[in-house]
């Protein structure tokens, strides 16, 4: 097959025409509010071959259980008996937790938390580019999928759905540097907001004053500011707390609850829409990095 920049002077001519392009496409990205919409359309057309690449990994998983001999199926089978016995008894536990909870709140005239819908999705592809953290799933707009959707794995939140196509979505996870989520301390309520860094296991806490009542070990949760994230997910647990003298705020790691990078299946959230976003949600709507934070504005797609 011949080079597309093969030796010669064609070679440059090639080149440039291609940069000339490229610099169009993204001048169009930028301006074109249809170029979404085109973005999406394309995207559907590429699903077959995002479905046909994950066939190989699909069926390897496939041959291994088969060819998987019955002393290692036994030991499997005992572990997750003694997995689903553990989990049995933190249900009882939190049935108990949930009716008082429910018995506080009507003594308290509060109203009720409801269950919040949700459907399961597959691990498609990741993407490749080291500067940012996306993947793509196998649930798209006929499934309900909308952008800004809340995107979590069996562990804790993984990210929201950023684009959305007929049949997939691209969601632009946790760890991205472009993604912040507003947050709260488990233990005392204190509010927060997470930042990527572009490592799956490493998130900063932002804005945290010297004085805050912060530990290691402290567990954050969504706070539900903003309406686009639901309120008490797990997000990250704090690793690092650093004070610096004369520094009005505290230097605080966080490592995410979550395992994006092991998880191959997902929950999709469908949140109730806010009814009133108060202005303080909405100036939480800060720059990071020099971009826009992505939990902003909660989106209007939702169904």
């Amino acid at each position: 097959m011949k080079p597309l920049f093969s030796q010669g002077p064609a070679s440059g001519y090639r080149m440039l025409l291609c940069a000339v392009l490229a610099f169009a496409l993204m001048f169009a990205e930028q301006r074109l509010p249809r170029m979404t919409e085109l973005r999406a359309h394309l995207t559907t057309i590429v699903a077959p071959v995002q479905w046909a690449v994950s066939l190989p990994s699909d069926a390897l998983s496939w041959g291994s259980l088969v060819l998987s001999d019955q002393r290692n199926l036994i030991d499997e089978n005992r572990q997750l008996r003694e997995q689903l016995l553990k989990l049995s008894r933190r249900v009882q536990r939190m049935a108990s937790l949930a009716a008082e909870n429910v018995r506080l709140r009507e003594l308290l005239d509060a109203a009720q938390r409801d269950d919040i819908p949700y459907v399961t999705a597959q691990l498609l592809s990741l993407d490749s580019d080291p500067f940012t953290h996306q993947m793509v799933i196998d649930r798209g707009r006929v499934d309900g999928a909308y952008r800004g959707q809340p995107v979590m794995d069996a562990s804790g939140l993984i990210g929201q759905v950023m684009s959305v196509s007929a049949y997939t979505s691209r969601v632009l996870m946790l760890a991205d540097a472009s993604h912040a989520v507003p947050v709260q301390i488990n233990r005392n309520g204190l509010r927060f907001i997470v930042q990527g860094t572009g490592s799956y296991d490493h998130l900063l806490v932002i804005h945290v004053p010297d004085t805050a009542d912060i530990r290691e070990g402290d567990l954050l949760v969504t706070s539900g500011l903003a309406g686009r994230f639901p309120e008490g997910y797990p997000v990250a647990r704090v690793t690092e707390v650093i004070h610096d003298p004369g520094e009005p705020f505290a230097q605080v790691s966080a490592k995410p609850i979550s395992q994006p990078e092991r998880s191959r299946h997902f929950l999709l959230l469908f949140p109730p829409p806010p009814t009133e976003v108060s202005q303080s949600a909405l100036e939480a709507a800060i720059l990071v990095g020099g971009g826009e934070a992505w939990f902003d504005i909660p989106s209007s797609e939702a169904p």
